[in-house]
């Protein structure tokens, strides 16, 4: 299918976001993060890693690589990150140390040289990090992998904490790819969320990173927080189209107070209410389509050009960890605190806590707490939810061949459901297909979460974001 045009794109009623605008996981993945178990152990992740090496396609099928980098010098009040509050910079050396020890015992069980094909650098804010710190992990890890001339390799950019000449120093590194944290460009809604950044600088960040060639920069929106109006955020939105980025993350904010306590520092009478929140949302979607830019699906954007357009338009697109991606469905190592990771059939994540982690590697261990081996209704649930948020449509012969299913015999509760979302205009479906309409675009979290088994019997979903 080809990627969704953000024209003419419908507004829900009243009635449809009361209805279905409920609790719900984003679907970074399926079984969903909160489902893994801490039963799930290092000694798992060392299985799963043998059967990479052992495999006929170890050295063929290239790994994806992601370094959490806990620290920021300041509190947004809205992150849900996990991240550690210091200006002590001298910490940075540590971590990499750990770092360092945590890639050696993965290289242990991989062996070195694996192909790298994508590396993301995530937090936290990673930029805390010195040049020279980021020019030691860069090392550290190629010598570890074997990192691919056309991969792509991202790096998440506090605009505050870099100048022209950092972003020199990150392209000299071998970063091809930016994302900006921008989240509003209203003055008011900075002191709000304790974010302050004048507009110029991100201008003067943008300018120069054009310059040196990135091959795709990206800044992140978030709508709903407090202070933000339709009006104001219009405002934002003009800025930003200004800049045009290559992509566009548009984040609904999730006030979780009971989870986050940062967002605790937010005055709620302050938040936009629900009606507010839908018309900057349908602003922005007018906005992006004026300007050009696909909607690649649920909260990203990306100019035609851009290489997640053009995976939406080939079929192409996946979903991982870190949201929308290029590549295909590869393993995933996740290193640094609360990492995750993803290998062959498995999932596991690293202990939170800075202290847990260097406790573990001190004693040689893998910093895995908890993760997950898929079941086979696993794969096949897997393999149908993202089908539908990455694609939006799903031919269920597909399904069918892959895990050697009748779909409408397997799923036919599901279905039942999906007839009742048909009648609302949100999906349509035949005895040998699935597709997500326009309107059914805004609660594609909505149409994923039928097909989750985990939901269906644990109807207890505060713990997730509101779908819009």
């Amino acid at each position: 299918m080809n990627a969704l045009a953000v024209d003419c794109m419908p507004i829900p009623s009243h009635e449809l976001i009361r209805r279905f605008d409920v609790s719900g996981p984003r679907y970074t993945s399926y079984p969903t993060a909160d489902r893994f178990v801490e039963a799930f152990t290092a000694e798992h992740v060392a299985q799963a890693l043998a059967q990479r090496r052992n495999g006929a396609a170890a050295m063929l099928l290239p790994l994806s690589l992601y370094v959490h980098i806990p620290f920021c010098e300041s509190l947004c009040y809205y992150c849900a990150c996990n991240k550690i509050i210091t200006r002590h910079h001298e910490r940075g050396e540590t971590y990499l140390r750990y770092l360092s020890r945590e890639v050696d015992l993965y290289t242990a069980h991989l062996g070195v040289g694996q192909t790298v094909s994508q590396l993301h650098l995530g937090g936290g804010s990673p930029t805390f990090l010195s040049d020279g710190e980021l020019h030691e992990l860069m090392a550290m890890l190629r010598r570890s992998f074997s990192l691919a001339p056309d991969g792509e390799y991202s790096i998440e950019v506090d605009p505050r904490t870099v100048d022209s000449a950092r972003l020199a120093a990150l392209a000299g590194l071998g970063f091809n790819r930016l994302s900006f944290g921008v989240q509003d460009f209203d003055p008011a809604v900075q002191k709000a969320v304790h974010r302050v950044q004048p507009a110029e600088q991100v201008f003067s960040l943008m300018a120069a990173a054009r310059l040196m060639g990135f091959e795709s920069i990206n800044i992140d929106l978030i709508y709903g927080l407090p202070q933000q109006t339709p009006e104001s955020f219009d405002r934002t939105l003009a800025q930003v189209l200004q800049l045009r980025p290559d992509r566009i993350a548009l984040y609904a904010y999730a006030h979780l107070p009971q989870r986050f306590k940062p967002q605790r520092r937010i005055d709620v009478d302050k938040l936009p209410d629900a009606g507010a929140k839908l018309s900057m949302l349908s602003r922005s979607l007018s906005a992006f389509q004026g300007a050009g830019y696909v909607y690649v699906g649920m909260d990203h954007f990306a100019l035609p050009h851009d290489a997640l357009a053009v995976a939406k338009r080939q079929g192409r697109l996946h979903r991982n960890f870190q949201g929308y991606s290029t590549q295909p469905d590869c393993d995933l190592i996740g290193l640094g605190v609360s990492a995750i990771g993803k290998v062959g059939a498995t999932y596991s994540q690293n202990t939170k806590t800075l202290e847990e982690y260097y406790d573990y590697l001190d004693q040689g261990r893998l910093p895995v707490v908890r993760g997950l081996a898929l079941s086979r209704d696993d794969l096949v649930r897997r393999g149908v939810i993202m089908a539908l948020m990455c694609q939006g449509q799903l031919e269920f012969e597909s399904i069918e061949l892959a895990y050697l299913i009748d779909f409408n015999s397997y799923f036919a509760a599901e279905l039942e459901i999906l007839h009742g979302m048909q009648e609302q205009g949100l999906v349509e479906v035949d005895a040998t297909s699935l597709q997500i309409t326009k309107m059914g675009w805004y609660f594609v979290r909505g149409v994923a979460m039928v097909f989750d088994r985990y939901l269906q019997a644990d109807r207890t979903r505060a713990r997730f974001s509101r779908i819009i």
